[in-house]
């Protein structure tokens, strides 16, 4: 058996979101840019993740909310390739990842001709989420037991230690690396799972992806050596 981090567990959890409307719409896309400016960051975050949520099992990388709005409500399709090439994974806070967005809607706007308005009823709804946290039964104490965990946890804890602590939360890394480095002392295993991009998975590959990185690493012999 591995030897087992009794000092520094790695807790899994899992959040739900009870998602409701902010009451704020955007008609075409320089209203939309003005109440980006100004609405939460929680806002922000679901409406560039709620596909990703939402279409768990299918191809990657479908559009943030504010793309496939420009494109299907307003017929914008120059504004929502420009929305839906926004790499996520490039910025670290949501106030970050908020500037780009305004910079390539007011970048779009300066040159356009004309600004399209959308059909009555199909105006943009802002929505605001809260995140209710709630623990797993499954703790980690070495790579063996992540692995274990990883199989077994419901998707939700994945996007949770993934995108909502690295963006949402801010923390800069996903919880999965920050936990390996940190305390089981594996840096460079740390670094191969912060370095691949997870909004090209879905969430059920991503799971499979972390588990063939460490599985495959040199740590996870190290991690199976010590008895």
């Amino acid at each position: 058996m591995a030897e087992k981090n009794k000092k520094n567990p790695f807790y899994f959890y899992t959040h739900v979101e009870l998602r409701e409307s902010t009451g704020l719409k955007a008609r075409n896309a320089r209203e939309l840019v003005n109440i980006i400016k100004d609405v939460p960051g929680s806002v922000i975050y679901y409406h560039m993740h709620v596909f990703l949520q939402q279409h768990q099992f299918l191809s990657p990388e479908p559009p943030n909310a504010f793309a496939y709005w420009a494109v299907k409500a307003l017929g914008e399709d120059a504004l929502g390739e420009f929305l839906g090439s926004i790499d996520v994974y490039q910025y670290n806070t949501v106030r970050a990842l908020r500037e780009k967005i305004i910079e390539v809607i007011e970048g779009y706007l300066f040159d356009a001709k004309d600004i399209r308005n959308a059909p009555p009823g199909k105006e943009f709804d802002f929505t605001k989420s809260r995140t209710f946290v709630l623990p797993t039964q499954y703790v980690a104490y070495n790579l063996t037991d992540m692995v274990e965990a990883l199989r077994n946890v419901a998707i939700g804890s994945i996007d949770f230690h993934v995108f909502n602590a690295r963006l949402r939360l801010g923390r800069g890394i996903n919880d999965f690396s920050n936990w390996i480095d940190t305390s089981l002392g594996y840096p460079r295993l740390a670094a191969k799972l912060e370095r691949f991009d997870p909004y090209t998975y879905t969430l059920e590959n991503l799971r499979f992806n972390i588990i063939d990185i460490i599985m495959n690493s040199p740590e996870w012999g190290i991690n199976n050596a010590k008895r």
